[in-house]
């Protein structure tokens, strides 16, 4: 780690910008799988504590997008494989929108639409997240359990991963009020025209019966917007499975970084 970015690997590299939870250890098991052929920068969100990034909350999302050009620059990069997790996927998008001289190609992961809207359930968190996590934390096992069941059919290497995987996100625990204060951000967010990206991108999602956080369908909407882009379905995962699958996202993922259209 130099200057607060996580650079592991080398060979083509792939910018991986982190989920609602902001913090880049959720997302560790994919940063493993893809540094053993690239090389990885990934970093938590800038309103982080443990960030070294600016962070003006005036500029609200625009934060998120000039901490990629900083975190590039940190880098030695002029350009890279910009890639986005869940809601760093409206990051991620933007920023290609935006900045498309620095993108070789854009990797959307289960990501959100800028036109996406929570549910019910979301709702009540944004409006409360400190006195809603707890209830929002105890229905978690429930809502994940068929894609933990799927992507981990024998129950003693399910419960392996949920103890280690839980372990490892201990000393990275989510700010409830950060992320609701993200959504908030995004949602009045003017986003640039997506017709400015004219990077080749890759769309993946998990099964649409799995993902139970993001739907597919959200996901999707992205291929109206980039009729170029290819999709991949990544069986037996639903939202998380970077994490519960993290060398097969790495060998989707490097199906598309390895292809002569991302050729500088």
């Amino acid at each position: 780690m130099s200057k607060g970015i996580v650079d592991k690997g080398h060979g083509t590299p792939i910018v991986l910008i982190p989920g609602l939870q902001g913090r880049w250890e959720w997302i560790r098991p994919a940063v493993d799988a893809l540094a053993k052929h690239y090389r990885v920068i990934t970093f938590s969100l800038c309103d982080e504590r443990t960030s070294p990034f600016p962070c003006d909350p005036n500029k609200a999302f625009d934060n998120y997008v000039e901490q990629v050009d900083m975190a590039l620059d940190r880098a030695h990069l002029e350009r890279a494989v910009i890639a986005g997790v869940s809601y760093g996927g409206l990051i991620a998008a933007e920023y290609a929108a935006r900045r498309p001289a620095r993108v070789q190609g854009l990797v959307l992961a289960n990501a959100l639409h800028k036109t996406w809207h929570p549910d019910r359930m979301q709702r009540r968190f944004l409006k409360a997240p400190r006195l809603m996590s707890p209830l929002f934390v105890a229905t978690a096992p429930r809502r994940l359990r068929p894609e933990m069941v799927a992507a981990f059919p024998r129950r003693m290497t399910r419960l392996t991963f949920e103890i280690t995987f839980g372990l490892s996100v201990m000393s990275a625990l989510a700010s409830p009020s950060k992320m609701a204060r993200r959504i908030e951000w995004s949602s009045r967010h003017h986003f640039a025209d997506a017709g400015r990206i004219g990077a080749p991108a890759l769309i993946v999602t998990g099964e649409p019966d799995l993902d139970r956080v993001v739907p597919v369908e959200v996901t999707r909407r992205y291929l109206d917007e980039l009729p170029s882009a290819r999709h991949v379905v990544l069986p037996r995962t639903g939202h998380n499975g970077l994490v519960t699958r993290p060398d097969a996202f790495a060998e989707v993922l490097g199906r598309f970084v390895d292809d002569g259209r991302l050729s500088a």
